[in-house]
C-alpha cells in the first residue's frame, strides 16, 4: 500500500497483518521501501524485538512505544531519509 512505503509525517500509524511467526518476512516488507527514518516494534519476546530491531533498515525502532526520544540521543535515518547517525556512516 501507498501509506506503508512513503515517509508521511504526523500522526500516522500503519498496521499490517503477518502469518504468525513469520518474523524474516515482516522483515523483507518492513525493508522493502524507499525511506528509513523511524519504526516501531510491539511484542511480549524481548528476544524477538531485539532481533528484529537489528535487522531493521531504519535510523530510530522504538519498542513497545514509539516517538519517546531524547535530544541529544544522535539521530538520523537510512535509504532516502539519510544516512547514518550524526554524519556518519
Amino acid at each position: 500500500m501507498y501509506i506503508a512505503q512513503e515517509e508521511s509525517f504526523g500522526p500516522v500509524m500503519v498496521i499490517s497483518k503477518f502469518k504468525n511467526g513469520d518474523v524474516d518476512g515482516v522483515l523483507r516488507r518492513a525493508n522493502a521501501t524507499e525511506y528509513g527514518l523511524a519504526s516501531g516494534v510491539f511484542t511480549k519476546d524481548i528476544s524477538k524485538a531485539l532481533y528484529i530491531s537489528d535487522k531493521l533498515e531504519a535510523g530510530t525502532v522504538f519498542i513497545n512505544t514509539y516517538n519517546k526520544t531524547d535530544v541529544a540521543a544522535p539521530f538520523g535515518g537510512f535509504k532516502l531519509s539519510g544516512f547514518g547517525k550524526d554524519l556518519g556512516k
